[in-house]
C-alpha cells in the first residue's frame, strides 16, 4: 500500500509539473503587428501620441530606464486606430506593467464586449474566474502580461506562465482599452505601462511552422545599428531551442530582415550581422551549429511598406524557415 501511494504521490507531482511545463510554453504572439507602441521619440510629460484619453490623466514619463505611459490618476486609454473595430477573430495583446506593492493598485484591460480582465499583484480576475500568481511573482517589479484570444477561447499569461484559462466566451471583442491606477501615485509612484503590441494571429510555434512552413518573429529586438541582441529576445528564442529540442528532424534557414530606415547596403549588412547572431544565441544553448545556416534580406522583402511606425515594426523581424 505504501509503495502504492509513493507512486500515485509521484504522478501527481509529475503530471503537475508537465501542466506547470506546458502553461509556461504555449503563448506565441501573433505575426501580423495591428499595433507596437515603444512610446520611441515620444517627449516627456506629453500625452502619448498614439492613443486617446477615455478618462483621467496619462503623460509620458521615463520610469526605471523605461519610456512608459504614467497613469497620473485613475485613467483609461485606448489606442487610436483607423477604424472603430480593429481585433480579428483571432489575436495576441503584449505589455509591460509595473508593481510597487504600496497599498491600492491595480491594471485592467477591458475588451468592450468581453468586459473587464483586473490584473492585480497576486491574481488577475474576469467575472468570477480568478488566476492566482506564483510566490515569486509576488515581489515588487515589472510583469509582462500576454493575453491570446482564438475566436472564443481567452488565456492570460504572466511572465509567460499562463494564469487564466478560459475555454468558452459568448462574445468576440472588437477593441481594446487600457485603465490603471495606484494608491501611490501621489508619492511617485504611479501605475505604468509599456511596449504595447497587438498582433492578429498567434498559436502554438510548431503548428504554425507544420503549416507556414516558418515561424515569423517581431519579438527579436537588437541593440540600435548593430547585432547585440537584447535580453528580451530571449523568450522567443527559449521557445525556438524548446521547438528544436523537441524535434530533433527540424533544421532552419535563420533570415533577418530590416525596415527602410538607413542605406540599402547598411540594412543588408546588419541584417547578416543579425541573423548570425540569432544562430549563435540558439547554438549556445544546446543546439547543433549544423541544423542552422543564416542569410540577411536587408530591407528587400518587405512585408509591407515603411509609411508609418507599425508597418516598419512589421518588416523588423527575424524569420525561422523550415528546410526540409
Amino acid at each position: 500500500m505504501k509503495t502504492i501511494l509513493l507512486l500515485a504521490l509521484s504522478l501527481i507531482s509529475f503530471n503537475t509539473l508537465a501542466q506547470n511545463i506546458k502553461a509556461r510554453s504555449q503563448f506565441a504572439r501573433g505575426d501580423k503587428i495591428i499595433l507596437a507602441d515603444s512610446l520611441k521619440g515620444e517627449l516627456l510629460g506629453e500625452f502619448p501620441s498614439r492613443w486617446d484619453l477615455n478618462s483621467g490623466s496619462v503623460e509620458v514619463a521615463e520610469f526605471d530606464g523605461k519610456m512608459v505611459i504614467a497613469y497620473t490618476t485613475k485613467s483609461e486609454i485606448m489606442p487610436l486606430m483607423s477604424t472603430e473595430t480593429y481585433l480579428p477573430d483571432i489575436f495576441t495583446i503584449e505589455f509591460d506593467v509595473y508593481f510597487h506593492l504600496q497599498g491600492n493598485e491595480a491594471y485592467t484591460i477591458n475588451l468592450d464586449k468581453l468586459g473587464k480582465f483586473s490584473i492585480r499583484s497576486y491574481y488577475v480576475m474576469y467575472k468570477g474566474n480568478k488566476g492566482m500568481m506564483k510566490e515569486n511573482m509576488k515581489v515588487p517589479g515589472w510583469k509582462h502580461i500576454a493575453i491570446f484570444f482564438n475566436k472564443r477561447a481567452f488565456k492570460m499569461y504572466v511572465d509567460n506562465y499562463r494564469v487564466l484559462n478560459i475555454p468558452n466566451l459568448s462574445e468576440k471583442p472588437s477593441k481594446v482599452s487600457f485603465s490603471a491606477f495606484s494608491y501611490s501615485a501621489g508619492k511617485g509612484k504611479p501605475s505604468v505601462i509599456t511596449n504595447i503590441v497587438i498582433a492578429e494571429g498567434g498559436e502554438d510555434l510548431y503548428k504554425r511552422l507544420m503549416s507556414d512552413g516558418k515561424i515569423v518573429t517581431n519579438d527579436i529586438h537588437f541593440e540600435s545599428g548593430n547585432a547585440i541582441l537584447k535580453s528580451e529576445s530571449m523568450k522567443i528564442i527559449d521557445k525556438i531551442v524548446q521547438l528544436m529540442n523537441g524535434h530533433p528532424e527540424i533544421k532552419f534557414k535563420v533570415e533577418g530582415h530590416t525596415d527602410s530606415d538607413g542605406s540599402e547596403e547598411s540594412n543588408l549588412k546588419l541584417s547578416d550581422q543579425r541573423s548570425a547572431a540569432v544562430k549563435d544565441a540558439i547554438v549556445l544553448k544546446g543546439i547543433d551549429a549544423s541544423r542552422l545556416s543564416t542569410k540577411g534580406y536587408g530591407e528587400s522583402h518587405p512585408l509591407t511598406d515603411n509609411s508609418t511606425p507599425d508597418k516598419k515594426a512589421k518588416n523588423r523581424r527575424v524569420e525561422f524557415v523550415l528546410l526540409k
